[in-house]
Order: structure tokens, then sequence, then C-alpha cells
């Protein structure tokens, strides 16, 4: 029987996905565990794996296409089944068919693609041309595997289309022709002023070759052209049409561009889709921020002495190939600190109304990538050393930045940084996330005026921002955790013990 795959939970509790490419075409041989699509949910993209060998029955979502968890986006001929049981199990799914030569021939099919004779077996891509060149899918003999339409069956049905339009088109000109195409151009109409037409949106238009080669070199898209009327129930376009659109195209462009030096240098609204990790990044922001009562703590430290270590052990860094931020530095002055705050490492678990201390550190490094902010786990830093931190969290940093990471690598995480000055800024109020009870937000390194010995030096200063969960964490436990954390940092050395 053909076996349907359902799109998985691929993530945690995800309700849908965004299908962001097919790795496979209708048709093509498969074996178990091959990525099939690409799908995009939560944080990252992911694989979906074929669960068996066989052969791609069926596509049944478009790319870019939103499929909620648990529909099925894809069809299976099982390796080694036999094609007959497999079509009349499908067959039976849709409407019986008398004849079996015909069910034979016919597998599933979507919508889009139902013919008066049954069903036609074609690639998205190839529905897509046919849309484009206005071909009726259902019309063309596929010669891919098992009948299936391709892109080149298409393009030679748009071929024939085009002979046989020419040839009704030569007929309608010998009677009555001087109905459908004005000769004095001006008048045809009864139709809008070239300034007021709107394009129109089919799939499928007639007209004579002479006509089509006029929409091409005015390069205009004949399916937008208003159509004065239908040959067979398909919209017929004529040359005058594709003119008088034409010319308003032109207008349009032109009041684009006077807008355009006049200032206006794009559309003042501008739609994008709220989904993926956009969506995924506000939800869980929303959740956090309306979860835990947060309360942000300020401070800032002299870290002269940590730059000036860290200048020390970056050459000998490099010589191992490694790059070493000063984030390593507050990845270990963190764990120091929550080891001796524990509540700061912990989650409120509602339902059972407790508590959990965690005694291990996976600590969540906030990244902003060009889809959005990811948040890599580094975990057990305590049982790292300063080297080894640097090189995992390089890393884990740049697969976030390309994508590549797994779910895993961003899981898990009991307290989280986010390193806001790296772009700019001293003080924010970051959004813990979500369960944890705590989040640290860095600002800017740089040298500031502080008073030393009633003197007043430029030093350089780190200011910090600290947001609690204040169910969990009062405020005078965060101060203190700050000002453990701040004292690690002002004397690095401190470090060397933990």
């Amino acid at each position: 029987m053909v076996r349907e795959f359902k799109l998985p939970d691929v993530g945690e509790g995800v309700a849908e996905g965004e299908l962001v490419s097919w790795l496979v075409e209708e048709g093509d041989e498969v074996s178990e565990d091959q990525p099939v699509a690409e799908v995009e949910t939560d944080k990252a993209i992911v694989e979906v794996p074929s669960p068996v060998n066989g052969s791609v029955r069926e596509l049944r979502a478009e790319e870019g296409e939103v499929v909620p968890v648990g529909n099925v986006i894809i069809t299976f001929n099982v390796e080694g089944e036999d094609d007959e049981e497999s079509t009349t199990e499908s067959a039976k799914s849709e409407e019986p068919t008398e004849s079996q030569a015909e069910v034979s021939e016919e597998p599933e099919v979507s919508e889009e693609t139902e013919t008066p004779e049954g069903r036609v077996f074609a690639a998205p891509s190839a529905r897509r041309l046919a849309r484009e060149l206005g071909v009726d899918i259902g019309a063309v003999d596929g010669t891919g595997p098992s009948g299936r339409v391709t892109e080149h069956d298409v393009r030679t049905a748009a071929e024939s289309t085009t002979d046989e339009v020419e040839q009704e088109t030569e007929a309608v000109e010998s009677d009555d022709d001087l109905e459908i195409q004005p000769e004095n151009g001006g008048s045809a109409s009864a139709g809008p002023s070239p300034d007021t037409i709107e394009p129109a949106d089919r799939e499928r238009t007639l007209a004579a070759p002479a006509t089509r080669r006029l929409a091409d070199e005015q390069g205009i898209n004949l399916n937008a052209v208003p159509a004065v009327e239908e040959r067979d129930g398909q919209a017929f376009v004529t040359p005058e049409a594709v003119r008088e659109y034409a010319e308003a195209q032109q207008h349009a462009q032109a009041a684009d561009a006077a807008a355009v030096a006049s200032g206006e240098t794009g559309p003042r609204e501008e739609r994008i889709p709220y989904r993926g990790i956009r969506r995924t990044i506000g939800k869980q922001m929303q959740k956090s921020k309306f979860t835990a009562p947060h309360v942000t703590h300020h401070d800032s430290i002299d870290v002269t002495e940590l730059v000036e270590t860290r200048a020390e052990l970056k050459e000998i860094a490099e010589e191992r190939g490694i790059k070493l931020t000063y984030m390593p530095f507050v990845l270990k002055a963190i764990v120091a600190a929550l080891k001796e705050y524990p509540y700061l490492n912990s989650a409120l678990d509602e339902e059972n109304e407790e508590i959990v201390v965690k005694n291990y550190y996976n600590i969540g490094i906030a990244v902003a990538t060009d889809d959005g902010l990811m948040v890599p786990v580094l975990k057990d830093v305590d049982k790292k050393d300063m080297l080894q931190i640097s090189s995992e969290m390089n890393e884990l940093v740049e697969k976030a930045r390309d994508r590549t990471i797994s779910r895993d690598e961003m899981q898990g995480g009991t307290f989280t940084i986010t390193n806001f000055g790296a772009i700019g800024g001293e003080y924010a109020t970051p959004i813990i996330n979500h369960p944890e009870v705590g989040i640290l937000g860095l600002g800017e390194l740089k040298k500031r005026p502080v008073v030393v010995d009633d003197e007043v030096e430029a030093r350089y200063t780190l200011p910090i921002s600290m947001s609690i969960d204040h169910r969990i964490i009062d405020g005078a436990v965060v101060a203190s955790f700050a000002n453990q954390l701040l004292e690690y940092l002002h004397n690095p050395r401190l470090l060397l013990l933990e």
C-alpha cells in the first residue's frame, strides 16, 4: 500500500512548519533516512528524512507553504511494491474508477490537477510552469516515470497550444473580428482608461501568436491583460488589449519614476509574513515576559585587569588556533557566581509547585543572526577550561549564524547571557529565557572615567544588566550575585581557582 508521510513534530511542541524546499521530485527513488525536504520550524531549518525505501509518489505541499504538524506532505511507493496494488489503494481514497486501465495510470491527485478523465501526476514545478504558460496540465501527456508530466512535456504542450490558437484566430478574424478588435484604436472601449486598468490574474489565456509576440515585445504578461471576450470558456486577449494594458503600465511606471524623483523611494508600507524564526522568537519572548515578573538590576565594573589578562592569553590561544574573546572569562565568572547563588540556576516547575535547582551549568549564549535571535547552549561549562570553552563557543556561534546548528545544541540551558554591548549601548532589560530564572546582559566594554584614589582615570569598564524572575529571586539576591560576578571579573586571577 502507499505509504503516506505526515509532517512530524520536528521541534518541541510546534504546531506547524514552513516547507522551505523539496529535495526530491515525484518519481525519484529514495532510501530510508534520505532527506526529502527542508522544513523551518522553531529556530532551525531541519531536514525531513524518508521513512522508507521506495519512490516518491506525490508531493502534497508547495514550497513556501505552512503545513500543520500531522498533515500528509508526501506519499511513497514502497520499494518492491506492486504498482497496481498501490494505485488501487490510492483510488479508493478518491472517487472510484470503473476502468482498471485508467486507475493503473492515475495516482492520487491534488485539487489543481483534477481533469475530467482522472488525475495527473506532476511535480509542483511542472504545475507552476503550466500555469505560467497557460497550459491545461490535465491535457498533457506525461513522459516521465509512471506517466508523470515533466516540465519538458508542459513546454511541448505550450508550443502546440500556440499553433492551435493561431488556427483558431484565423477563423475568428474571418468573421467577427470587428467585434473583438477595434480598428480605430480608441474607443474600444467601453473599457477603463489606460491609467486605471487593473491587471487580471488568470492562469490561462488564449491569444493569437501575433498577440503573444506583441506582449513579449512590450514585456507584458499576457495573463495579466484584461480580456474583452472569451473563446470556448477561456479568456481571449486581442492586440488592442495588449497595447492598452502596456500603455497603462507605462503610465504607472512614469508615475513611480515621478514619485522617486520627488523623494518617495519605496512603498509606504510593506507586509512580511510573521512566521518561522521571527514568530517563534516573538512567542517565546511573550511567554517569558508575561510568565515571569521581571526585575532588572544594573551595575558596572572596572575590568581593566581583565583586559590586560585577556591580552596576555590571546596570543597563546592564537598559537593553538583559538580565538579568545572576553566571553569565556564571563562564562567562568557566571558559573562561579551561580555556584554561590544556586537559585539563579534553577527553574520553577509550576505544575508541581517546585523550584528545580540545577547542579549542572549549561549556559545559553544569545546570538544575533540574519534570521533572528538564536540561543546555542554550551553544556557543562563548569567542567571545561578557558580555551575549551572558547573553542566550543565559537563553533556553536558559527553554527547558529549559518543555520547548521541542531536543536539539541539549543536546548537544556540553565542560564543565559546576551552581549548587546557588541553592537553598542550600556544598559537594557534582557528578557528571561523561560523557564530559566535569570539572564545577564553585557553592555559595551570600553574606557570610561573612573574615580581611583580620589583621582579620575580612564579605565575599562563593563556595564551589566541582570533580569530575574521575581517569583524565585529577590532583589537582594541578584544584587549579591552581581557583586560576586563583578568581583571575579575585576580580579580575573580568581577564576584560576575555579
